[in-house]
C-alpha cells in the first residue's frame, strides 16, 4: 500500500492545558500543558500512523512557529514535507475547565498565503505518487476558494483518489466540480452546502444520495456528533448511531473519522466496513483529553462493538 498523502493548507501548533476555572481579568493558572502538531491533514496523518498505516503530511508553514511545527512533526516520527511561507503558522489553544467539565477552544484564522506559495503547493502535488490524497482543513487567507478544485484536477490527472474534508465555499465549489472519492462534511456543513435543513433522517438520506447520484462524489459521509453518521454510496445509505462514551474532548474527532475510513479503504475494505472504522475512530477521539486524538486500542474495541451491532449489514 502506498502512503496516504495529506494536504494541510492551514496547520497549527495545538496547545492544550487544564485550569480549575476560566475567568476574565485574573490570571488563569494552567497545568498539564501539551503541544501537538495539528490542523486537518496533519491530524489525519497522526491518526493513520497511530492505526499502523503509512502517511506523508504535505503542509504550508512559516515563521518561527512554522519551524516549531516542523520540529514537533519530526519529534513525533511523522513524515512531512514542508512548503515554506512567509507568514506565521497559527497557534491554537484548548483549555479544559475542571470545575465545570467544559472545554474552551481558541482557534486563530491563520496566516496569509501569497500566490507564489499556494501555487508552489500545487506544483509539488503534481510530483507526488499516491493512491489516496486527503485534502483537509480550512482555506487560509490569500488562497482562492477554488483551490481544492485545482487539487481535484491534479488528483484526476495522476490517478489519485481524493478525500475532501472542508467547509463553506470551498466545499461547495469542489463538489460542484466533481472528481471526489470521499467527502466528509458535518451535518451543519452539509446543510450549508444544500441550502436547507436536513435534520429529518429521511431528508438527510435523500439529500446525501442526490449528491452521490450526481456522479460528483463516490462516497459521502455526513457526521452528526452524538447522533452518529450517515454514509451514502452507490449501494445505498447506511446510518450508524453514535456509541455512548464519556466525552473528554471534541478535538480531532472529524479528522480521526477521515483518517480511519481512508486507511480502511486504502487497505481494500468495502465502503460499509470502512465507514464503521471511521465511526469507531471518531468516537475514540472524544475519549482522549486535549489534543490527544484517538488511540488504536480504543478504535479497535469500538469497531468490534459497532460491527457486532451491525452484523447483518456487514459486507
Amino acid at each position: 500500500m502506498k502512503p496516504v498523502v495529506t494536504l494541510t493548507l492551514n496547520p497549527s501548533i495545538d496547545g492544550s492545558s487544564e485550569a480549575e476555572a476560566v475567568r476574565p481579568i485574573r490570571k488563569v493558572r494552567t497545568s498539564n500543558e501539551r503541544y501537538e502538531p495539528g490542523g486537518g491533514g496533519v491530524n489525519v496523518t497522526r491518526v493513520i500512523r497511530e492505526l499502523g498505516g503509512s502517511s506523508l503530511a504535505l503542509y504550508l508553514a512559516g515563521g518561527v512557529t512554522g519551524a516549531v511545527l516542523e520540529e514537533l512533526l519530526a519529534g513525533s516520527g511523522i513524515a512531512g514535507r514542508r512548503i515554506a511561507i512567509e507568514d506565521q503558522t497559527r497557534v491554537s489553544l484548548t483549555v479544559f475547565e475542571r470545575s465545570t467539565g467544559l472545554e474552551y477552544r481558541f482557534v486563530p484564522e491563520g496566516p496569509h498565503v501569497a500566490p507564489s506559495e499556494w501555487q508552489e503547493c500545487l506544483a509539488v502535488l503534481g510530483t507526488l505518487e499516491c493512491e489516496y490524497l486527503v485534502a483537509s482543513g480550512s482555506i487560509p487567507r490569500g488562497v482562492p476558494t477554488d483551490f481544492y478544485v485545482r487539487v481535484a484536477a491534479i488528483a484526476r490527472e495522476r490517478g489519485m483518489k481524493l478525500v475532501l474534508d472542508t467547509s463553506g465555499e470551498a466545499l461547495r465549489e469542489t463538489i460542484a466540480a466533481g472528481g471526489i472519492h470521499l467527502a466528509k462534511p458535518s451535518l451543519g456543513e452539509f446543510e450549508h452546502f444544500v441550502g436547507r435543513s436536513v435534520k429529518d433522517p429521511g431528508a438527510l438520506e435523500e439529500a446525501a444520495m442526490e449528491v452521490v447520484r450526481s456522479g460528483r462524489v463516490d462516497l459521502l459521509a455526513v457526521t452528526m456528533g452524538h447522533e452518529g453518521a450517515v454514509l451514502a454510496h452507490a449501494g445505498g445509505v447506511l446510518r450508524l448511531p453514535a456509541v455512548k462514551v464519556d466525552v473528554r474532548s471534541a478535538v480531532g474527532a472529524g479528522d480521526s473519522f477521515v483518517a480511519a475510513m481512508t486507511l480502511a479503504l486504502a487497505r481494500g475494505a468495502a465502503p460499509r466496513e470502512a465507514f464503521r472504522w471511521g465511526v469507531a475512530a471518531g468516537t475514540a477521539a472524544v475519549l482522549t483529553p486535549g489534543t490527544g486524538l484517538c488511540k488504536r486500542g480504543d478504535v479497535e474495541r469500538l469497531f468490534d462493538a459497532i460491527s457486532q451491532k451491525q452484523g447483518a449489514l456487514a459486507p
